[in-house]
């Protein structure tokens, strides 16, 4: 079982370090700079393994001080009034119930088992047991870390703190005994991709238990918490009899890992086909324009449900909260003063939502999927000129779609500013305004300019750019952290301004340089 294990994890890592070469080289400037041959350069190989060693303990250890810092320290925090250590049991119990059916390990079909399992022929037990057991010691020490981290400087007795993790190691295993006799009682192997209603429909109360009722006052007794943890670490102890025992390893993964590699082969068919669907085949729809104007326009008119239907959703929605938030300060006027402050300085956190909200990502991906696939087999239509040219066109209509919600959001703050009690600086009703347009317009920007110099789909409509994911994740983590700041309307606005024009400069130049070689097909 060892030598198992020790093949698996060196296909898993072999497969990682093959990933961020081949994501190196996708970088702009860099990957022209690397040769051919990159797979077989020593140092590079070298260097690709101490990242993929870092993400291996990144994964041990990260995941689950968010985990707990975000879903139970965080909400502990917001209800101080309330008992500290009944309520962290209160919140961690049901979250580690929600967590033990919807992330197993052992019923994840991932491609690493797959090229194990089914094309390597590797024994199938043997691979699941010391695997799942590899993933069940990265729980122990990643939340034994994080649980001591978190709860001794917060006053959490230690025993809480040191039968934590075992709690949790615990439940998964009881999921893990009751999938594995579920699959030799009706034959049909567990994938935790694919919850069902009913799984959806007990998630769903498990959150609200774990939020809702602390709203609300109501706690489960610490003495009843202490009895889950015992009996949830003893009923997992008895699991781990099942597991051992169980035989059928290899005709459970037979059925699970072909049949999950088949649906993420399908994905992008779906998506091409749900996509068509909405595409009107209208043939009266036509242009008196030219060129790309031609081209253009009748792109959006074909695609008007794609590109326009969910930002006029969004429209209606944020309508609807605004005109609320303001009958609410006619209704409780002694929550005016209160909002006002908050409209002042709380301008950064509505770069998250309008990061959110921004529909680059689906307009991109329209484009691609239904227009540039085929076009950018033509030498014509990679030219700086014809490239800048299409480029301006689509930032137009990109701004439109995103402007909707936009004016809706930013006039309603700015009604909302008003009606809270003003402000002594008219001039912060004008930045409030054009910041949060601006704002709509860098993002809009932002996405087309990712999407010609990165361009990150092949042939098959595959999302293969390594770069193109790290700049989307880079942007979350931007506005996330800007959701966090609270800076004056005025400071913030204007700077924000400022750096949409500069961005805005910068994209039309990059663009124009870049994308004739950048803007292509992937291998």
């Amino acid at each position: 079982m060892l030598n198992a294990f020790l093949q698996s994890f060196s296909l898993k890592n072999t497969y990682r370090v093959n990933a961020i070469l081949y994501a190196i080289k996708q970088i702009p400037l860099v990957g022209r700079l690397l040769p051919d041959s990159l797979y077989r350069v020593k140092g590079l190989k070298i260097f690709a393994n101490v990242l993929a060693g870092i993400w291996e303990v990144l994964t041990i250890f990260a995941g689950k001080f968010l985990y707990l810092g975000l879903m139970v320290v965080l909400p502990c925090a917001i209800w101080e009034s309330l008992p500290y250590e009944t309520l962290f049991l209160h919140i961690l119990i049901p979250l580690t119930i929600l967590g033990a059916f919807a992330n197993t390990y052992l019923f994840n079909p991932t491609r690493d088992k797959y090229y194990a399992m089914i094309l390597l022929r590797m024994n199938a037990r043997d691979y699941a047991l010391s695997n799942y057991g590899y993933a069940l010691l990265k729980i122990l020490v990643g939340m034994l870390a994080a649980t001591l981290a978190f709860g001794l400087p917060s006053g959490l007795p230690l025993w809480i703190c040191l039968l934590f993790p075992f709690f949790v190691a615990g439940c998964k295993l009881i999921v893990v005994w009751i999938s594995l006799a579920d699959y030799e009682r009706r034959g049909v192997a567990n994938n935790e991709n694919k919850l069902g209603k009913l799984a959806w429909l007990v998630g769903a109360l498990l959150i609200a238990a774990a939020y809702a009722l602390p709203a609300l006052g109501i706690l489960l007794p610490w003495q009843a918490s202490a009895v889950l943890f015992a009996a949830g670490i003893l009923a997992g102890l008895l699991s781990l009899r099942k597991l051992l025992s169980f035989r059928e390893f290899r005709s459970m993964y037979q059925q699970l890992l072909p049949q999950a590699m088949n649906q993420r082969a399908n994905v992008t068919q779906a998506t091409r086909t749900r996509t068509e669907k909405m595409i009107s085949t209208d043939t009266s729809v036509t242009s008196h324009k030219e060129g790309f104007e031609f081209l253009n326009e009748l792109f959006i008119r074909r695609h008007q449900k794609i590109l326009w239907k969910s930002s006029k959703r969004i429209s209606v929605v944020a309508l609807v909260l605004l005109i609320a938030a303001a009958a609410s300060l006619f209704l409780f006027p002694e929550a005016k003063e209160e909002v006002n402050a908050l409209l002042l300085v709380y301008l950064p956190y509505f770069t998250f939502i309008m990061y959110a909200i921004n529909r680059g990502t689906g307009f991109t991906q329209a484009l691609f999927i239904n227009c540039d696939h085929s076009l950018l087999t033509y030498p014509f239509y990679k030219k700086p000129d014809m490239v800048l040219r299409l480029f301006r066109i689509r930032l137009r209509e990109i701004m439109k779609i995103n402007l909707l919600p936009a004016i809706v959001i930013g006039v309603g703050l700015t009604a909302l500013l008003y009606l809270s009690g003003g402000t002594d600086n008219p001039l912060n009703y004008a930045v409030l305004l054009v910041s949060i347009l601006c704002m709509s317009l860098f993002f809009s920007v932002h996405y087309l300019t990712i999407y010609y110099l990165l361009q990150p789909y092949n042939a098959g409509t595959e999302l293969k750019s390594g770069t193109y994911r790290f700049v989307l994740s880079a942007t979350y983590l931007v506005c996330f952290f800007l959701m966090q700041q609270r800076i004056p309307i005025l400071l913030f606005g204007a700077l924000s301004i400022l750096f949409c024009v500069l961005y805005c400069i910068a994209a039309c130049i990059l663009v124009y340089l870049f994308a004739p070689r950048t803007f292509r097909i992937r291998p």
